[in-house]
C-alpha cells in the first residue's frame, strides 16, 4: 500500500452510503480522495470521518456536463493526475406502475446513472492516458438489479444494464492506455436508499417482505481491494450482497 500514498482517487456521491464507505476505505488504504456530491456539508462530514488531510470535498452536479468538466479541471489543477475514479452517484425513480412513469422521471435517472458515468469516464481517460506514470483504474457502481430486477424499477434497472455495457466497452478501450475498468454489483447494503427494506419491500409475487441487509463497509472494502491491484490485474465484476437476501435461486 506504500505506493497508494501518492495516488489520487475521485468518488462521486461521496456524501452518504456506498460513496462514503468507499471514500473512507480508500483513505484508510492511503489514497487522497476527492469527495464529490451536491451537498457540501455531507462531503465535509465524510472528510471528518476519514484520515485527516487525505480528502478534498468538491461540490458538483452530475446532471450538468459543465459542472462535471469543471470538477475534473479542478482535480487536474490541484493534483496533476488521477489514479482512480469510482462512478458511484446514482438514483432511482418512484416505484410506480411501468405505464405511469413520466418521461422526466426516466430522463432524470438516465442522466444521473448513465450519462454522468459516461462523461466522468471520458474525462478520466483524458487525464489518465496523458499522465506519468500512465494509466489508472475506473470502478463503476453496478447493481444486482441488472441480473434480477425488482418490480416497478425500469429506469434504474435499464441504466444498470447499460453500466455493465459501459464497463466492458471502456475496459477494452482503456487497454491502449493502461486503464483498467471494473464494476461492483451491490445487493442490499445498509444505506439510506435501502432503509425501506426493513419494513418490507414488494416481491415479484406481490408479497411485501422485509429483506436482510449488510454493513455498507463490506462494499467500501471491496472497492479498496479493487483499487489496490496493480494495473496489470483487474476485477472486471464483483458482487457484494447480503448473504440471506432473496437473489440467488427462487427467493
Amino acid at each position: 500500500m506504500a505506493e497508494a500514498a501518492k495516488k489520487i482517487a475521485l468518488v462521486t456521491g461521496a456524501g452518504t452510503g456506498v460513496g462514503r464507505a468507499a471514500s473512507l476505505a480508500l483513505m484508510n488504504a492511503g489514497f487522497t480522495v476527492v469527495l464529490v456530491g451536491r451537498r457540501k456539508e455531507m462531503l465535509e462530514e465524510t472528510a471528518k470521518l476519514g484520515v485527516s488531510g487525505m480528502s478534498l470535498p468538491v461540490t458538483a452536479d452530475m446532471t450538468d456536463p459543465a459542472s462535471i468538466a469543471a470538477l475534473f479541471d479542478t482535480v487536474k489543477a490541484t493534483y496533476g493526475r488521477l489514479d482512480l475514479l469510482f462512478n458511484n452517484a446514482g438514483m432511482g425513480a418512484p416505484p410506480v406502475p411501468f405505464e405511469d412513469l413520466t418521461l422526466q422521471q426516466w430522463q432524470s435517472v438516465v442522466a444521473t446513472n448513465l450519462t454522468a458515468p459516461f462523461l466522468c469516464t471520458q474525462h478520466a481517460f483524458r487525464i489518465m492516458k496523458d499522465q506519468s506514470p500512465r494509466g489508472g483504474r475506473i470502478i463503476n457502481n453496478g447493481s444486482i438489479s441488472a441480473h434480477a430486477p425488482r418490480p416497478f424499477s425500469s429506469p434504474y434497472t435499464s441504466t444498470k444494464h447499460a453500466i455493465t455495457g459501459l464497463t466492458k466497452a471502456s475496459n477494452l478501450d482503456g487497454r491502449a492506455y493502461d486503464i483498467a475498468v471494473g464494476q461492483v454489483d451491490i445487493g442490499n447494503a445498509e444505506t439510506p436508499m435501502t432503509e425501506r427494506m426493513v419494513g418490507g419491500v414488494l416481491q415479484p409475487d406481490g408479497r411485501m417482505m422485509p429483506e436482510p441487509r449488510m454493513d455498507v463497509k463490506a462494499v467500501g472494502d471491496a472497492v479498496a481491494y479493487m483499487a489496490s491491484l496493480p494495473l496489470d490485474a483487474n476485477v472486471l465484476f464483483i458482487t457484494v450482497m447480503a448473504t440471506k437476501m432473496p437473489f440467488v435461486g427462487r427467493g
